[in-house]
């Protein structure tokens, strides 16, 4: 027999993983035991992760949550941090903070113009089952989407004019 056959026999073992438990190391096919931290290296933070970091320390210190002294010792520790966890355990304690007027009147814009978005498509829609009945039967009839556009326009334009009071 060659030597191929000859490393596939029972009696010997075809390398260091094989063979009677008193033929291998002891720890041979244990993995080594490490936790997630060390597993994967910490990510490095980028000077934006710093300024979100920043700008949450500043909130806390403008709501009363920080003392002026604590704010500059984290601030510091914040244009020092390397990696996210540094950063982390510096904002930890804190609440997310509240939007501003800025991000409350761009969700509301943002709201309105989906509303009017809906509208739109309905009318859309509606034009044109519309168009096609009146394709179908040869002439235009009464242009009865009005209606239901009309109302639902009404309470939209209703609806923008009370929120302007609203945020007055």
């Amino acid at each position: 027999m060659g030597e191929r056959a000859m490393e596939h026999l029972p009696d010997q073992p075809a390398g260091p993983d094989r063979g009677t438990p008193a033929d291998r190391p002891a720890d041979l096919g244990k993995r080594p035991e490490r936790k997630a931290e060390e597993a994967k290296p910490a990510l490095r933070v980028s000077d934006r992760e710093r300024d979100v970091a920043l700008g949450v320390l500043a909130a806390a210190l403008a709501e009363g949550r920080l003392d002026p002294q604590e704010h500059a010792e984290r601030t510091e520790a914040a244009l020092r941090a390397r990696t996210a966890a540094d950063l982390a355990v510096l904002t930890a304690d804190l609440p997310a903070p509240r939007p501003g007027r800025e991000e409350l009147a761009r969700g509301r814009r943002a709201s309105r113009l989906a509303e009017w978005r809906r509208w739109a498509s309905v009318a859309v829609i509606l034009t044109a089952i519309w168009g096609v009945n009146g394709i179908r039967d040869g002439e235009l009839h009464f242009y009865w989407p009005v209606t239901v556009l009309g109302i639902w326009g009404a309470v939209l334009v209703a609806r923008s004019i009370r929120r302007g009071e609203d945020e007055d």
